[in-house]
């Protein structure tokens, strides 16, 4: 299995600074290799969408299809589009109902065994897809595909660096994010069956379609790629920073009564009375210990209790 090192702010600058791939080698769509379909959900983010689709074609990887929905830009995003346009199967510049939309419509056009969507100011990191493609290789019968991701800001420095479990639907539920979109890749026949992403609400909505992914799958189906897969960016134009707490609780706290989760809407999401959550962050603080700790015995071991992890079902792949 492919390692990564940890990577630095200078590592990522300079994998999205200028083109890094061999033409030849981005085109060939070798079959020897999964196809790996990336959706790209682009409006008015000209500043960071080359960096973006740099981040996709600086994998080098021989089987891409690329798929960009921009939303009707006038920022100067279609001329980044139109620079890469050759290593780009399919684009358009037309105005749409949304995010969720985009993403939607551009499954609708992917033909890849893996798919995955990776917004306009968030970016993939080194090596990514060729870990990921040794994965679905090494694993027929999984899934979904997921990996650590580190938060960044405009100038792509790292603020933050996660450490996922294993994934868990009822983590996913009760106690936090267990895995980003910015670090996943799911098989195609899992997008086809769980369905499109909500489009009535413009956040969330990706939080219940990995809620209702997680409803379908078996714990053996999900591999967790403890290497940094993804960067997600927070910025003052970000989603995460236009939208206030209190507005995007309602909306998820309707998300929450949709798969039958009671919900406190008068209390925030953390305070919640779920008997769950205790349980899930006692198993969550397991994990860390065991898959991440520094701590020498554990290091030593730390092979065998990946063997013996997966022997009970649960994939961990990665790096020390």
């Amino acid at each position: 299995m492919t390692r990564q090192k940890t990577l630095t702010s200078r590592d990522i600058q300079a994998f999205v600074a200028r083109p890094q791939f061999d033409p030849a080698i981005i085109g060939s769509r070798d079959p020897a290799y999964p196809r790996i379909s990336v959706i790209v959900p682009s409006y008015n983010q000209g500043q960071f969408l080359e960096r973006t689709i740099l981040s996709i074609l600086n994998q080098n990887y021989p089987n891409t299809e690329i798929i960009v929905m921009d939303g009707g830009s006038q920022d100067g995003s279609v001329a980044v589009i139109e620079k890469y346009a050759e290593y780009i199967s399919d684009w358009s510049n037309a105005p749409d109902k949304g995010q969720s939309n985009a993403i939607n419509q551009g499954f609708a056009k992917a033909t890849g065994d893996l798919v995955g969507w990776q917004n306009s100011d968030d970016l993939y990191l080194p090596g990514f897809f060729r870990t990921i493609a040794e994965s679905f290789q090494a694993y027929p019968n999984a899934q979904l595909f997921c990996g650590n991701i580190y938060l960044i800001d405009e100038n792509d420095q790292i603020t933050w660096a996660t450490k996922y479990t294993p994934f868990s639907v009822s983590h996913l539920i009760y106690l936090e994010w267990n895995l980003s979109s910015q670090a996943v890749f799911i098989r195609r026949s899992m997008v086809e069956r769980v369905g499109p992403l909500r489009e009535d609400v413009h956040v969330g909505f990706d939080w219940d379609w990995f809620i209702r992914i997680g409803k379908l799958l078996k714990p053996s189906q999900s591999v967790l790629h403890r290497a940094y897969g993804g960067g997600y960016r927070i910025h003052a134009a970000s989603k995460f920073s236009a939208h206030a707490q209190p507005a995007r609780w309602r909306i998820e706290a309707d998300i929450l009564r949709s798969h039958n989760v009671p919900v406190n809407e008068s209390l925030p999401y953390s305070r919640q009375a779920w008997w769950q959550t205790p349980l899930l962050r006692l198993r969550m603080l397991a994990y860390i210990a065991l898959l991440y700790k520094p701590i020498p015995l554990l290091q030593h071991l730390r092979p065998l209790i990946l063997r013996l992890l997966a022997q009970a079902g649960t994939l961990c792949v990665g790096f020390e």
